[in-house]
């Protein structure tokens, strides 16, 4: 699979039988399922692994504009990046395509937030991975509080 323009990673999605509603198309809530994926898929690439104590964070936001519908056919690919860096947060920015067609079929956004489970607060985002991200993607990443 190749990313889509702007995005450095695209992680493949497998359909399953469980993610078919009677309709015969994905389901509407499992699209959150799929980012979730492509979350590990873009932390592996990174070579950083979110169950560490300095990537650990939680969903504060998470947003789908639904654009068509998958089946069990399609081939999906999750392109993923970084859009924002904030001081306790990030945001993600996801594109669901059909590979085989290029059809669009969710496009999504999430802000994580930086989080110490032992304090039960927002922490700030640790210098070494905003440096791993921003080389990551190598390009311009929105630095501020909002995207």
């Amino acid at each position: 699979m190749t990313p889509a323009e702007g995005y450095l990673l695209v992680v493949p999605i497998e359909v399953r039988f469980k993610d078919i509603d009677m309709m015969g198309h994905v389901n509407n809530a499992v699209y959150l399922t799929y980012f979730e994926n492509a979350r590990a898929g873009y932390w592996r690439a990174l070579g950083a692994w979110a169950g560490r104590p300095e990537s650990t964070y939680v969903i504060a936001q998470a947003e789908c504009d639904y654009r068509s519908p998958a089946t069990l056919d399609d081939e999906l690919g999750c392109h993923i990046r970084v859009t924002r860096l904030g001081r306790t947060s990030f945001a993600f920015q996801y594109l669901l395509r059909d590979e085989k067609s290029g059809r669009t079929i969710v496009e999504g956004r999430s802000v994580q937030v930086m989080y110490d489970y032992g304090e039960g607060r927002p922490r700030p985002l640790d210098d070494d991975l905003r440096d791993r991200i921003r080389r990551f993607e190598k390009g311009p990443i929105e630095e501020g509080r909002r995207s």
